[in-house]
C-alpha cells in the first residue's frame, strides 16, 4: 500500500504511527500493573499473603496469568507494591489531616477515619496491621517494610501529642495506634462493627480531655 500523505510527510506520519501505538502500550501495560496491585491489596486484605496465589490475583485483576511475571518477578515483589501502595495512602491521608487547624483536630480527625472503615475492619481486621501481623513472622525486607508503615502513624500522631505539649508524646502515640488495633482485632474475631464505634467515641473523649489538661495543666486535678 503506498503513502498517500506523499514523500515529505510520510517520514514524520511514520514515526508518529510508531510513536502512538508505543503510548498506547505503555498505558496498557500500567493499567494491568495497577490492576494487579488493587487485587492482590484485596484480596491479601480479604485471605492473606500465604493462602492468595498469582494465578488468583491474575484472574480478579483480568489479566493473564502469564503476564503477571513481565510486572513482577516474584510474589514477594507483588507484596512489595500493596505495601507501597499503604504508605502512599497514608501519607496522603497525613497530608490531609494537616490542613485541620489544630492537633486536637487532626487526631480526632484519623479517629473518625477509623471509625468511618468499621465494616471493612469487622470483616477482614485492619488491612495494615493484618498485613504488617503476617509479615512479621518473615525475617525479610517485606517484614520492615510493613512494620515502616505503622511505625509512620506512631511518628505522625506523636508529632500531634507533642504539638499539644505533651512531653509523654510518644507513649502516648502508641497508647492511641494500640487502642486502635486491638479494638481491630476484636471487632475482627467477634464480627462486631460496634465495638470500634464505641472505642473511637472514647478515643475522642480521651483526645479532647488531654488537650483539656494541655491547655490548662490544673485540669486534671480538680475533683
Amino acid at each position: 500500500m503506498t503513502n498517500s500523505l506523499g514523500p515529505e510527510l510520510a517520514p514524520s506520519a511514520a514515526r508518529q504511527g510508531s510513536a502512538l501505538p508505543a503510548a498506547g502500550k505503555r498505558e496498557r501495560a500500567a493499567g494491568k500493573r495497577e490492576r494487579l496491585v488493587a487485587a492482590a491489596r484485596q484480596m491479601f486484605h480479604e485471605q492473606g499473603v500465604e493462602k492468595t496465589t498469582l494465578a488468583e490475583i491474575a484472574a480478579a485483576a483480568d489479566v493473564p496469568p502469564g503476564n503477571v511475571f513481565y510486572y513482577f518477578k516474584t510474589k514477594d515483589a507483588l507484596v512489595s507494591a500493596v505495601v507501597g501502595t499503604y504508605g502512599n495512602t497514608q501519607g496522603k491521608l497525613s497530608l490531609a489531616l494537616d490542613r485541620r487547624g489544630t492537633p486536637q483536630a487532626r487526631l480526632k480527625a484519623l479517629i473518625q477515619t477509623w471509625s468511618d472503615l468499621r465494616d471493612m475492619v469487622a470483616s477482614h481486621g485492619c488491612p495494615v496491621g493484618s498485613l504488617a501481623s503476617e509479615l512479621a513472622k518473615r525475617e525479610d525486607a517485606l517484614h520492615s517494610q510493613a512494620a515502616s508503615v505503622l511505625s509512620g502513624l506512631i511518628g505522625w500522631a506523636e508529632e500531634q501529642f507533642a504539638a499539644m505539649g505533651r512531653r509523654d508524646a510518644r507513649e502516648l502515640a502508641v497508647a492511641l495506634v494500640a487502642a486502635y488495633e486491638g479494638v481491630a482485632l476484636l471487632a475482627n474475631a467477634l464480627q462486631d462493627p460496634g465495638l470500634i464505634t464505641t472505642e473511637c467515641r472514647r478515643l475522642e473523649r480521651w483526645i479532647d480531655a488531654l488537650a483539656r489538661e494541655s491547655a490548662d495543666p490544673t485540669a486534671g486535678t480538680r475533683g
